[in-house]
């Protein structure tokens, strides 16, 4: 009996033993491959950034900088949230960094270009129906994402050789830098009691281009391109260069400037339960006070929360 049981102890310490050494060879696996795909997408993404190769004294060529990691925030101690949403007008001058250069050059890339790069080379997803859903639900496809940027249009032109004859020829038309004129915003204000501050973080961006009738190419208005998720765009922000304040020597990337809020916008909508934005109840001057009223509130909230 005595022995029976020893070798029923040996037999279960084996089997025991033979599952922990499977299921860490599964867990090595998977390590392995997340650690070869991250390679591989940061790898594609590194493309995109545009790097200076004019052998600068001052200046490195590339930034090898990480995103700067969120501060740790429990859900236990969110006391008050409200997600609201911006309109990043690239026409006014404090956006510039956004917008310029209008072509990569050494160093310096605009905000869409870097996008773009990106989600043509697979490394960061773009989401559709930019109006109705911001949730990123529905993924586009390669495919999608490129007949949305390049489109191909037959149009039919007058011979010169032979005024009065015409022939059809296909003209590419792709959507550049210099037809974004605004982004939106998508982000999330909170109250930390661990730490006692108001603070902010953002969620989604979403490209803007301009709208424009085929026949006479007067601007019509915006329409929104596509989704992007920002906490998966921030490792391309981080390394991408960008000149602020006319100084050259201090250089700040992408990451940075929308970490500090150095962008100028206006809110189009807040979180109610009408889930409707500013310009559906509010119009002109109106939804202007509006927009400000809101971002009063915001303010007014945190102060309250003090006494002196």
């Amino acid at each position: 009996m005595t022995n029976s049981f020893k070798n029923e102890s040996i037999k279960g310490a084996i089997t025991q033993f033979t599952s922990l050494v499977f299921y860490a060879r599964i867990k090595f696996f998977i390590f392995s491959m997340l650690i070869f795909c991250t390679f591989k997408i940061n790898a594609q993404c590194s493309k995109c950034v545009q790097t200076d190769t004019t052998n600068s004294i001052l200046i490195p060529g590339t930034i090898q900088r990480a995103p700067i990691p969120y501060s740790n925030l429990r859900e236990g101690d969110v006391m008050w949230a409200k997600r609201i949403w911006r309109t990043i007008d690239l026409r006014e001058k404090l956006n510039q960094p956004y917008y310029y250069p209008e072509v990569s050059n050494n160093g310096s890339s605009s905000l869409f270009d870097l996008i773009k790069c990106g989600v043509l080379q697979g490394c960061i997803y773009a989401f559709d129906n930019p109006v109705t859903d911001d949730e990123f639900k529905d993924k586009m496809e390669l495919e999608e994402i490129a007949s949305l940027l390049i489109q191909k249009e037959i149009v039919e032109l007058e011979d010169p050789n032979n005024p009065g004859t015409y022939f059809k020829d296909t003209i590419t038309l792709e959507i550049s830098s210099t037809d974004i004129i605004a982004y939106w915003i998508k982000e999330e204000w909170f109250f930390d009691k661990q730490r006692s501050v108001m603070d902010v973080r953002i969620i989604g961006l979403c490209p803007l281009s301009t709208k424009k009738d085929p026949t006479s190419g007067e601007v019509l208005g915006f329409l929104p391109l596509f989704w992007v998720y920002f906490p998966q765009l921030r490792p391309i922000l981080a390394k991408q260069r960008v000149f602020v304040q006319n100084n050259f020597s201090t250089p700040s990337t992408y990451d940075d400037l929308f970490q500090k809020r150095y962008f100028s916008s206006y809110i189009h909508k807040e979180s109610n339960v009408f889930d409707r934005t500013i310009n559906s109840y509010m119009s002109g001057v109106d939804a202007v006070l509006e927009s400000e009223k809101v971002k009063e509130s915001i303010s007014n909230l945190e102060s309250d929360l003090w006494h002196f």
